[in-house]
């Protein structure tokens, strides 16, 4: 059975949708969820199939894995050749892509309304008939290197980052890069690919999402039609990720590089993730981090640091709320030239004991829930991005009632749950500070 939400009430019945984004959602038989989001604005359709596997599910010593087998779906099917879906979607005038993260990995083309069963036809194919072969294994493998070569390996805030996420999680996979370590992606072979592919991948394990100007009951015909008759994958078993280990003091680091063109501090705490049914925890982190940082103008960090002591040249504060297993919540800023990192570390901390001294600008917090709804109604106008709000939030253990009340709790937060969270969060025992600086000589000039 499936539930209708409308507004805020629940009516149970044949279908499930929300009354201002036109939400339907079924089950096939073979353990597929799909959700349909109906708009008819224009005859466009953006179709998405996202699978409950991310980098956090790879087996110990095959990081990059969940992001390499992204990569070769693109690949030959027994019935495409390699290269053909991806251009079949440009021939119908459409795009398409993909992307892995810690907890899914999504496939997604955005076409003509009426190309609709092609794309399913194409994504089913490759759901359980990708061919590949050890050409494609190497080939790939270089433009993965070359991508981390590009977007971590070049950066110093990108090898910072991924260091930083290292020092947060010792056990959890959460501390591994998504794109993986060099050392083990250069190992990765077509064994390790077909492996992966055979274990998480199948309707069992996959989510449909499909937004646009499309007829619910049409997409549900085409989705029995090319998804429903695939077999359930029998090796896709329930998640089980090594458990973190109680942190019981504050880590520290520096990472130094002659790149660096101006350091910056980063204190990154643990924080609880955003659970089915239980939100209001998550939404008063979300809120503190606009509260703290979201504008350097208005922020807490910001009108301190910024403007009024002008010790900093910028500011922010951040949290992950979708998140499976336990996220962070993380401030960051970044000291005007003469001031060092360790005075701006001090001045930070300054300010956050304030805060909790003095609790929320009542004002303030007005201010930032208008914002904050005027841009969730302003992302109403973007179908895809519903889409993957969407995705999103089922890959990492949400549901489409969770998804649909989350505006409505964010508005009902009080400044008292907001200072309450913070308190639980800010435990130097579960932080991680990190420097980014230039190396001691020249630092010392």
């Amino acid at each position: 059975m499936i539930r209708y939400i409308l507004g805020l009430g629940l009516i149970v019945s044949a279908a499930t949708a929300h009354a201002a984004e036109n939400i339907t959602t079924f089950s096939l038989d073979n353990g597929m969820e799909a959700i349909v989001i109906e708009d008819n604005r224009a005859p466009v359709v953006v179709h998405m199939v996202w699978y409950k596997v991310g980098s956090a599910d790879e087996p110990e010593g095959k990081s990059g894995i969940a992001h390499y087998l992204e990569h070769l779906m693109f690949k030959a099917t027994d019935t495409l050749e390699d290269g053909e879906f991806s251009r079949t979607v440009t021939e119908n005038g459409g795009t398409d892509n993909a992307f892995t993260s810690l907890d899914y990995t999504g496939y997604f083309q955005r076409v003509a309304a009426d190309r609709l069963e092609l794309m399913m036809q194409m994504e089913a194919d490759r759901m359980v008939n990708l061919n590949l072969d050890e050409d494609d294994i190497a080939s790939e493998r270089s433009v993965v290197i070359e991508e981390r070569n590009q977007r971590t390996d070049s950066s110093p805030g990108g090898v910072f980052n991924e260091q930083m996420r290292a020092a947060q999680f010792l056990n959890h996979r959460y501390g591994v890069p998504i794109i993986g370590w060099r050392h083990e992606i250069e190992e990765l072979g077509l064994a390790d690919a077909e492996a992966f592919y055979e274990q998480h991948y199948g309707p069992n394990n996959a989510i449909l999402v499909v937004a646009g100007d499309v007829d619910p009951a049409e997409v549900e015909r085409l989705a029995q039609i090319h998804y429903g008759g695939i077999a359930p994958n029998p090796n896709v078993v329930e998640r089980a990720r090594p458990a973190e280990p109680p942190q019981l003091s504050e880590r520290r680091m520096i990472y130094r590089d002659a790149r660096v063109a101006q350091p910056y501090i980063v204190r990154s705490y643990l924080a609880p993730e955003r659970n089915a049914g239980d939100q209001r925890e998550a939404a008063a982190l979300q809120l503190l981090a606009n509260i703290l940082g979201g504008s350097g103008a208005t922020s807490v960090l910001g009108e301190a640091l910024e403007f009024e002591q002008q010790k900093a040249v910028y500011t922010t504060a951040y949290y992950t709320s979708k998140s499976l297993d336990p996220s962070t919540f993380s401030l960051l800023a970044v000291p005007v030239p003469g001031v060092g990192l360790q005075e701006i570390e001090d001045l930070m901390d300054a300010e956050i004991a304030k805060f909790l001294e003095e609790g929320v600008d009542e004002a303030q917090l007005e201010r930032i829930k208008a914002q904050w709804r005027a841009s969730y109604i302003y992302a109403l106008d973007d179908v895809g991005a519903i889409a993957r709000r969407y995705g999103t939030a089922l890959t990492q253990g949400l549901t489409v009632e969770d998804v649909a009340e989350w505006p409505e709790i964010i508005q009902s937060i009080t400044g008292e749950e907001i200072v309450a969270a913070a308190e639980r969060v800010f435990d130097r025992s579960n932080a991680v500070t990190g420097w980014l600086d230039r190396p001691l000589e020249e630092v010392s000039q």
